[in-house]
């Protein structure tokens, strides 16, 4: 089976091309309206986006193959041509990020030629179909300043590992060396990892332009891992992911860079599982939070929720932290929860809290997406220049 998987990785090729030593390649024309996607690896033409019809072409040289498919969002069968290479063109697609795989005779492969993002917890290939100037938000601003994105690990007493963590400093860190600077929490999705929002969510982006617009005050953003990492000698995990963010994160960051240290200035969001770890996680450390939003996340069991079933009233919900609304209210300054259109959301359990008489609450809904990173883009974007206000 390996023989057989590395043979396949090493036909894959993502665009018609030919080189000379010294020379740089030659590439073939792609057809028209069509432009290589912003994901591919630098010399590959395919996957091709067309923006206007929101089509792509995608492009595998297998020769040997009997049968080849496009696992994007379904199986979709390749055709092959004359010279052994096998083509599809799509229907118009989703605007926004997609992973996919390559199944060549039944064995699902990266395409080589795009990057890689780990995502439904393998090495996948992405697409990105792009929006129009309204994606601009998330795009590199070559006129604004930018902040850094680090890349740190520190040692987990709660896991008895070390843990990796992206940390987002705003542009002025290095600057204004006397300031010190609210925190927000970024989690990730089941299936994904710590370095889904810099890369896949842009995060980095939507934060340096929020702040250099005005719109959000300068902050520190935390992406750690949502998953609790196993002991390679044993294979077991040990801890759990509330213990390590509170015990083991929070006081490591506070002590490695400037932060302002009050649960006043120390907010929590996340994605989907992300979501459900922050309302867990805030819910249960009410002392050290008093900002939460939470991406497709948002479940107060059964209504809406994994497995369905009866949910809780309002009142018995996550230990009774709905109960007294005022209380509430006084204690968390907001409580955004958002969705996609396209995906089974929380309205519902978001109208019977407000009826309840929760105040500090803001629903948002992403128009025309899905449980998908556009949809995690635009509530990040609009959930920061909430914060720290």
């Amino acid at each position: 089976m390996r023989k057989v998987i590395l043979v396949i990785t090493v036909i894959l090729l993502s665009g018609i091309i030919t080189a000379q030593p010294g020379r740089a390649p030659q590439v073939e024309p792609l057809p028209a309206g069509f432009k290589p996607s912003s994901t591919n690896t630098f010399i590959s033409q395919y996957p091709a986006v067309n923006q206007q019809t929101r089509q792509a072409i995608f492009r595998v040289v297998a020769p040997d193959a009997t049968s080849v498919q496009l696992r994007l969002g379904g199986n979709m069968e390749m055709k092959k041509d004359d010279k052994g290479v096998w083509w599809i063109t799509t229907e118009p697609l989703v605007v926004g990020f997609h992973y996919y795989g390559i199944a060549i005779n039944g064995v699902e492969v990266a395409d080589r030629g795009t990057k890689t993002y780990f995502g439904s917890n393998w090495e996948s290939s992405g697409i990105e179909i792009p929006e129009g100037p309204e994606g601009d938000y998330y795009r590199f601003n070559k006129n604004i300043p930018h902040g850094q994105i680090r890349s740190i690990l520190y040692w987990s007493e709660v896991n008895g590992l070390e843990r990796h963590v992206n940390v987002y400093v705003p542009a002025e860190y290095e600057s204004n060396t006397n300031k010190r600077y609210p925190v927000l929490y970024l989690v990730h999705g089941w299936g994904e990892d710590e370095n889904g929002w810099s890369i896949q969510g842009h995060m980095g982006n939507i934060m340096d332009g929020l702040i250099a617009a005005g719109k959000a005050v300068p902050m520190i953003v935390v992406m750690p891992s949502g998953d609790i990492q196993t002991n390679p000698d044993v294979r077991t995990a040990s801890g759990n992911i509330t213990d390590i963010f509170v015990k083991d994160l929070i006081p490591f960051i506070d002590k490695t860079f400037r932060t302002k240290t009050d649960r006043q200035n120390r907010a929590m969001a996340g994605l989907s599982r992300g979501g459900m770890q922050t309302t867990t996680t805030v819910f249960s450390n009410m002392d050290k939070f008093a900002w939460i939003g939470t991406f497709s996340g948002f479940f107060m069991g059964g209504m809406g929720g994994p497995g369905g079933g009866t949910a809780p009233s309002v009142e018995t919900a996550f230990n009774g932290v709905f109960k007294d609304a005022a209380a509430f209210d006084k204690q968390i300054n907001l409580l955004f929860i958002s969705t996609g259109t396209e995906e089974r959301g929380p309205k519902e359990q978001v109208d019977a809290l407000k009826a309840h008489g929760i105040k500090h609450i803001v629903y948002h809904e992403s128009q025309g997406t899905a449980h998908e990173w556009l949809t995690w883009r635009r509530a990040l974007n609009d959930f920061a220049p909430r914060l720290f206000k």
